[in-house]
Parts: C-alpha cells; structure tokens; sequence
C-alpha cells in the first residue's frame, strides 16, 4: 500500500472509497428495482450540466447537481404516468446526451476536456473535491440509514408499505434524488459513462452473496472499496486510464463470484 503514501494518490484513494460508500447501498436498489438505465440517464444528463455551467460561469457541480437532481424527478413523474420505467429511461438516456453534446459544442471561446467528463480524472481530485464527496456520502449515508425501512418496503414490498401509511412515490422519488446527487459528485471520478458501473456491478456482485438486504447493502459497498483499491493501483501501475480500470476490477469482482457460484454450488441467496 506505499503506492497510496503520495498525496494526490491517497486523495484519489479516498474520493474512489466515498464514492463506493453511497454507491453500494443505492445500487442495491438500483438492482431491486431493475433501473439500470436509471444511472446512464442522469450520468448523460451531467453532460448537459456542466454546458449550463461553463455558460452561466457557475462552479460544474452545481450547474451537474441541479440537471441530474430534475432529471431524477422528471423521470420519476413521466414513469408514474402512461410509459413504463425502462421506456422513459431510455429516451431520457439518449435526449440528455445528445443535448449535452450539442450544448458543448455551441459554447464559444470555452475548451472543454470531453474525455476527463466522460471518463473521469480521479488523480486530478483536489481537497476541496475530497470535502464534497464525503460531506455528500455522509448526508446520503444518514438518510438511508434513517429511512432504510421505508425506503426498503417502498422498493421490495409496496403493499406492505402501503399498510404501514406510506406513500411509496414519495420514497421512490426520494431514491431517484439520492442517485442524482451520487453521479453529481461522483463525475469526476470515473466520468458519466462509467458511474453506472460503480452503482451496478458491485450490488449485483453482491447479490448471490448474501441473504439479507442489509447484508448485500454492505457487502456492495466492501466490493465497491476493493474495486476502487485495485482498479486505482492497476491504473498507476500499467498507465492505463483510472475511471475505466476501476470499473474493470469492479467487473473482475462481479465475474468471480459468479465463477465461484458455478464452481462450488449455489449461493445462499438467489
């Protein structure tokens, strides 16, 4: 672990394991609830974020935050009506990037480094970045550990929380608001095409693992901190790019357990 004594690295180190600390947890739900596309929709959409910043001269998180935070609760309120989930997602998805393409484009006498947005740049990240992601991994970390049940019964079992006096649209939007405030900080990371493999492939790693939902929350997280850690060290090690080697350990992670599963027998939880 010397690798991790130089400071930009050991920045780099602890942004990756923030991230993973509300990834984990909020791509269980993702996972739950099969909304995969969810992720590329609001990471497509930062791109439109950051052209609304560089035009207003706003700082990018902000100008990311307020794009991927509406698209959460856009999407939420177009899935509630006549269209299923997946067919709102995916013309979300590709309207948003599209617009950000453009929007980037147009904007004069402004040079943009497309490839660290969309790729991320996890070596170039600042203290003041480092505040950021775990100042929002504790606010997000709070409310799920605060409204875990309701989120969960709102997820898993809509009749139950129905019963119990709850509004599960509420919480299903309060879900989508989480995830956009995620790919918000996590952008410069591993970039907007990546952040949904930090939010999928750890929690699906996770799943034949475990037999409780708490259990596969954490246990997402723990491969999520361990992708970051080899994908981090690989990407020093072999110059290759940092956002795409960590999704790749986090792929690794993912084609082991399921190696192991056909190797020895069934996991506990299907």
């Amino acid at each position: 672990m010397s690798l991790f004594l130089e400071d930009f690295l050991l920045r780099a180190l602890l942004a990756g394991i923030g991230v993973a600390l509300i990834a984990g947890p909020l791509g269980c739900f993702v996972v739950w609830r099969r909304m995969a596309y969810f992720g590329d929709a609001s990471a497509h959409a930062a791109l439109l974020g950051v052209a609304i910043a560089l035009v207003t001269e706003l700082p990018i998180l902000a100008g990311v935050l307020v794009i991927t935070l509406a698209m959460a609760a856009g999407t939420a309120a177009f899935a509630s009506g006549r269209y299923a989930i997946d067919t709102v997602l995916g013309v979300a998805s590709h309207a948003a990037l599209a617009a950000g393409l453009v929007a980037l484009s147009l904007i004069e006498g402004v040079r943009v480094d497309l490839m660290a947005y969309l790729f991320g740049d996890v070596l170039a990240v600042s203290t003041a970045d480092l505040a950021v992601i775990w100042g929002g991994a504790l606010v997000v970390g709070f409310l799920l550990w605060f409204y875990w049940r309701a989120l969960l019964n709102a997820t898993l079992n809509e009749e139950l929380a129905f019963a119990e006096g709850a509004q599960p649209q509420h919480y299903r939007l309060m879900l989508n608001l989480l995830l956009g405030f995620l790919i918000a900080i996590a952008m410069k990371i591993v970039g907007v095409l990546l952040i949904t493999a930090m939010l999928i492939i750890p929690a699906a790693a996770a799943r034949p693992l475990s037999r409780t939902p708490e259990a596969m929350a954490w246990l997402a997280i723990a491969l999520g901190v361990l992708a970051v850690v080899f994908g981090l060290h690989g990407s020093v090690a072999f110059d290759t790019p940092t956002g795409p080697s960590i999704a790749l350990a986090a792929a690794l992670s993912f084609i082991v357990v399921n190696l192991g599963r056909a190797m020895i027998g069934s996991f506990p939880l299907r």
